[in-house]
């Protein structure tokens, strides 16, 4: 049975506004700033690294897409996850989800107050870190169809700046400019050849660039709040996904043709970013000043987007009686008030541990946020497998949305994600995962046995009470 109950949000998302938050929670600021680990480790086959991952993304949109125009329900792949494997993994998806995005959100927020710092060296971190909290409150708390115009133009300044720096590299690549001779395709093959590191090393490229796509499941949480989500959703996934994969294969494309590998490899800050290489070398002036305010408004609009996402999940849980049901409470504006309070209790916590305890606590965050979107995205493949055959067996219509070739497609990216999942431990900077990772999911799943009893306590007088009033 189709479910369409919004949970009290209102719809009123159009559909390139869904678009837009789509590529605003996936495109944060590594594209800008490059992504130094994948390359180091495949050179130029980073491009192939970005592809197939991709596909993995392609895969895992168009599943959620699929089950999200049957039920654009709130809560999304978390909700759809209760109904078909059970409350347990609903429960612990949702709450996972929740806490990858607070920490996702913190790291923004500190990446942005140190661009800003940028220009205004003096500041201390925490001021702009908090002024740009509060925007970002501010914008979340308001009407959806505010937020949805906020970060519909917060995106389009990212998109556009993309648009341009590949422009503006084809041109270096292939014409040149006054002061700057065509460099041709030369740098990706030299140095070390195409893939300097073999197969070994473009493997290890994929394990980093994977998680430049976390945030592609973005629009069908958008659904709830979507006009027209049987339009709209299939849409929204479509534009996001080949946007994705345009602006990162081909923007990486660009980098690696126009900078040798191994100066890349080497980045690290604003000033050293490909973006700058490209903009000084076309002749543009302050190209360094122009691509902080980029990759200043590249994590605002990430940030932004992540707190929507966690508020929406909170609210979510509290609808399904696994969060304090004042959490669920809507305001006067249709917004999870509570929710965005304890996702921004979340947020602060978050910024000030990746501040004060960069090596120790933060670290453990880092590890929960890697295990827990690998196992987020393998949980939403299951569901996308026990949705279609729950559907087959009760001789329900399929959704207007399919997945291509589903019986290979599901399961090869399941592997794919099971594969970087067990490779985690032996990777330099994500052997956090595993430590952190697992022991955060007994204590979810200890959390969930619980409220469960809890919840069973708490229905059986009324049970009893009812069962009582029938017998009279």
């Amino acid at each position: 049975m189709e479910e369409h109950d919004s949970g009290g949000l209102r719809r009123a998302l159009t559909g390139r506004q869904m678009s837009m938050i789509g590529l605003g929670g996936a495109i944060g600021t590594g594209l800008f700033l490059g992504s130094g680990l994948a390359i180091s480790q495949a050179g130029p086959g980073t491009i192939i690294a970005y592809a197939v991952c991709a596909l993995v993304a392609l895969v895992i949109g168009w599943a959620l897409a699929e089950m999200v125009v049957v039920h654009p329900m709130a809560g999304a792949f978390g909700a759809i996850a209760h109904t078909y494997l059970g409350p347990w993994v609903g429960f612990v998806q949702r709450w996972t989800y929740w806490t990858i995005q607070v920490i996702a959100i913190g790291g923004e927020v500190i990446a942005a107050g140190i661009y800003v710092q940028y220009w205004w060296p003096s500041l201390p971190l925490w001021l702009p870190v908090v002024v740009l909290s509060v925007v970002m409150l501010a914008a979340n708390a308001a009407a959806v169809s505010f937020f949805g115009t906020a970060e519909y133009w917060l995106s389009a300044i990212k998109v556009a700046a993309i648009i341009v720096f590949i422009l503006l590299g084809l041109v270096l690549v292939f014409v040149g400019l006054p002061k700057a001779p065509p460099t041709g395709l030369a740098n990706l093959t030299a140095h070390g050849g195409f893939l300097p590191h073999g197969i070994s090393g473009l493997f290890l490229a994929m394990v980093f660039v994977l998680f430049s796509y976390i945030g592609t499941e973005v629009v069908s949480i958008t659904a709830a709040e979507s006009a027209d989500p049987v339009r709209d959703v299939p849409r929204a996934v479509r534009r996001m996904v080949l946007r994705l994969v345009m602006f990162y294969v081909l923007a990486i494309a660009i980098v690696l043709t126009v900078v040798p590998w191994t100066a890349i490899s080497q980045e690290g800050t604003v000033t050293e970013s490909p973006f700058v290489r490209v903009f000084a070398g076309a002749g543009i002036p302050a190209a360094a000043t122009i691509t902080n305010f980029v990759v200043l408004t590249a994590a605002l609009s990430s940030a932004n987007t992540n707190l929507y996402l966690t508020t929406r999940m909170l609210h979510s849980l509290a609808r399904d009686g696994y969060a304090p049901a004042r959490v669920g409470r809507l305001n006067r504006s249709g917004v999870p008030r509570d929710a965005l309070v304890l996702s921004a209790l979340g947020l602060a916590l978050a910024a000030i541990l990746s501040v004060a305890a960069a090596d120790s606590a933060y670290v453990a965050l880092f590890g929960v946020s890697i295990f827990g979107a690998l196992v987020v995205w393998i949980l939403i493949l299951l569901t996308h497998w026990k949705f279609r055959r729950t559907r087959r067996a009760k001789g329900l219509p399929d959704s207007p949305v399919r997945l291509w070739a589903a019986r290979v497609t599901v399961p090869l990216a399941i592997l794919f994600l099971t594969a970087v999942m067990l490779s985690t431990p032996f990777i330099d900077g994500l052997q956090s995962a595993w430590k952190a990772g697992v022991p955060f999911f007994v204590l979810l799943s200890v959390a969930y046995l619980i409220v469960r009893r809890r919840r069973i306590t708490a229905t059986a007088p009324e049970t009893a009470s009812q069962d009582s009033a029938d017998r009279e």
